[in-house]
């Protein structure tokens, strides 16, 4: 007697465009497919990408992979995503999950990937889990800068798309404490909080806390207003030490020009792209991680170095609470070349100090964001919602 077994079927809404993440070395293992709980995962883009499907198909594992467009309608023709002009796109989306009748709805993100699975879930009654991957009023409209008056519009036409992401979700994923007030406060009815799974093939524990000759300083991160790495620049002037700055920007040809003009050409080498590949396994080869993030969580780079066993030094939040990065397990500063340069410099002289910021990382560090735990977490949660 044959046994005949479903097979699973998952609809992924991205807005991202996958030939960058390509491009950026940035493509997970099973990212949309996680324990490779589904046999099929067809992606829609809702933009005119046209990736490779070869170089998508890691992020689903061995599941068959389908990728489809469905461009977001401009924001003028709409005026501003406005629902009722927005009908023919949701329509479109509606008669292709038709076709694909899948048994769950994907989103990473709440914007108009969110809103568009919403609509979709509403038409054919199929669960919808959405995840988080910032924070919409921290994160976004409070640092625009007010001359952007586009932009600011253009993030307040996002509101209702947001909203109805988060009303309509079965699920909503948050990737850090501090999104979970944001969520509820919009609707949401059930939140997991599951972080972001990074890279587990490339992830090596620091061995040797033995300081380098120099001492090696490394920071990740995109170089911009709320991510800008100067005041770990200027820290140098203080210190006999190297740092490698890796990331890129609209600070980067600013950076590069500071670090000439104080005279540390020769100890701040810039890597404007590496892959997370070649980020991971180097990174036990540093002896401390320092970096700046105003955002209001913790960053994928920042988990990283953590699970490594990396003395990491990140400034205090000035805006709101940061549950992952508020214990002893990193090295809190103020963002100024004082804060850094002292840090920095207790770290360098003393291997104790940093052997034990390193255990304590590691410890964090496995219990809250090791890949494969995150994994099992989101297969239990879509099997949870195919159940109910």
């Amino acid at each position: 007697m044959l046994l005949c077994v479903a097979m699973k079927n998952l609809l992924v809404i991205v807005s991202d465009r996958l030939t960058d993440l390509i491009r950026k070395g940035e493509i997970t293992a099973r990212y949309y497919n996680p324990g490779e709980f589904f046999d099929d995962v067809h992606i829609l883009m809702i933009n005119d990408d046209n990736p490779e499907l070869s170089a998508i198909q890691k992020t689903v594992g061995n599941a068959r992979l389908h990728l489809h467009n469905l461009p977001v309608p401009p924001f003028k023709s709409t005026l501003g995503w406005h629902p009722a002009l927005l009908r023919s796109w949701i329509n479109a989306g509606v008669k292709l999950a038709e076709k694909i009748k899948p048994d769950l709805i994907r989103t990473y993100g709440i914007f108009h990937n969110g809103f568009l699975a919403a609509r979709i879930k509403k038409a054919l009654d199929i669960p919808l889990a959405v995840s988080l991957h910032t924070h919409p009023d921290f994160d976004m409209r409070r640092t625009v800068p007010p001359r952007e008056i586009k932009k600011r519009i253009m993030y307040e036409c996002y509101r209702h798309l947001e909203r109805e992401s988060l009303c309509s979700a079965d699920q909503v994923i948050i990737v850090y404490e501090s999104q979970r007030e944001y969520v509820i406060k919009n609707g949401a009815r059930s939140v997991s909080l599951i972080y972001n799974v990074i890279n587990s093939s490339a992830i090596q524990q620091k061995k040797c806390y033995d300081t380098s000759s120099p001492p090696q300083i490394i920071s990740v991160g995109r170089q911009f207003k709320e991510k800008n790495p100067e005041n770990i620049i200027r820290a140098m002037t203080h210190l006999d030490a190297v740092l490698t700055v890796v990331g890129d920007g609209a600070y980067h040809e600013y950076l590069i020009k500071l670090t000439d003009r104080l005279g540390l050409k020769e100890r701040i080498v810039f890597r404007k792209a590496m892959s997370n590949d070649e980020i991971c396994v180097s990174l036990p080869g540093y002896d401390i991680f320092a970096v700046h993030c105003d955002y209001v969580g913790i960053p994928k780079a920042v988990i990283e170095p953590l699970l490594v066993g990396l003395p990491v030094v990140i400034n205090r939040n000035p805006v709101a609470s940061v549950p992952e990065i508020e214990g002893d397990w990193v090295l809190s500063v103020e963002n100024t070349e004082p804060g850094y340069a002292s840090a920095l410099e207790k770290l360098i002289k003393d291997k104790a100090m940093r052997e034990l910021l390193g255990g304590r990382a590691i410890a964090y560090a496995e219990k809250n964001f090791l890949p494969h735990m995150m994994e099992q977490k989101m297969s239990a949660l879509y099997q949870q919602l195919l159940a109910a």
